[in-house]
């Protein structure tokens, strides 16, 4: 039987390579780290070896991008035994992918690609979550990723979908604050109304990132910026309705130095405290 995941509070960053040395030198302001479930499996030498000195101080998560829960031909079993075993050795708080595709037939596209919301694409995923959860002996995190198409043939709105196979699944939710931003407005949805929607007992951790505006007026979820003020806001919202949880900010471009991302982890520290 699968262990429910008990909540967890805190405040954490992406582990990223520009910040490693940062980490291993000193003792950081942080109640855990994030890493790319990818950059660390089926390999050894210095990467293994710096996560394996990172986890002696830090409680660490494992984030996925390569697992394509939406694919309809199933899971690669290759790629869950590699992650189970690093999950194995890490022993992480919990492990999370996101609610896309990735590729087909064996190619990855190496990006994460949208869903129709219907009764087949939720049957598929809930299915794919199951297998999962079974080969890794614990349960999924499943993150709302930001998104710039919508189909036709969609019958429910995202967070119902998201909603429904925490249900079937008993998965719980990462909950990316600008994912849902950038979303509401390339589709023209209100944020709020995701957030009201979402299952507050499932919600295990928060993301928050910057976005650029691409043509348009497209907002696209770059992270190579800090976190705009919609976002703060809309992050108030989600904590006065979730209460405390895991919150981690991620960059993966245009990396600043580690300071400027521990000041951002400071103001959502007091963002948290305030009532929105």
């Amino acid at each position: 039987m699968i262990e429910a995941i008990a909540p967890f509070t805190g405040f954490g960053l992406g582990l990223r390579k520009e910040h490693h040395a940062d980490f291993l030198r000193d003792s950081q302001p942080v109640d855990f780290v994030e890493v790319i479930s990818e950059n660390f499996m089926a390999c050894g030498g210095r990467p293994l070896r710096t996560l394996d000195a990172v986890r002696e101080r830090y409680p660490v998560i494992m984030h996925g991008v390569s697992m394509s829960l939406g694919s309809a031909t199933g899971l690669d079993r290759t790629y869950l035994a590699e992650l189970k075993a690093l999950a194995d050795r890490v022993q992480p708080l919990w492990v999370s992918d996101h609610l896309c595709w990735t590729g087909i037939a064996g190619h990855n596209a190496h990006d994460l690609l949208p869903l129709p919301y219907t009764d087949e694409a939720l049957a598929t995923c809930a299915a794919n979550i199951r297998f999962a959860q079974q080969v890794l002996e614990r349960p999924l995190l499943v993150e709302n990723p930001s998104s710039y198409v919508t189909f036709a043939e969609s019958t429910m709105s995202e967070w119902a979908f998201l909603a429904e196979l925490t249900r079937q699944t008993g998965c719980y939710l990462l909950l990316d604050v600008n994912n849902v931003f950038v979303s509401s407005v390339n589709h023209g949805f209100n944020p709020l109304d995701f957030i009201a929607a979402i299952p507050a007992d499932r919600v295990r951790q928060i993301h928050l990132a910057g976005h650029s505006e691409g043509p348009d007026e497209m907002l696209i979820d770059t992270h190579d910026a800090p976190i705009r003020p919609e976002v703060w806001s809309l992050y108030q919202a989600a904590t006065a309705r979730f209460g405390p949880c895991a919150t981690m900010i991620e960059r993966d471009d245009a990396i600043p130095p580690l300071a400027d991302l521990l000041a951002e982890l400071d103001q959502a520290r007091l963002m948290a405290r305030v009532p929105a």
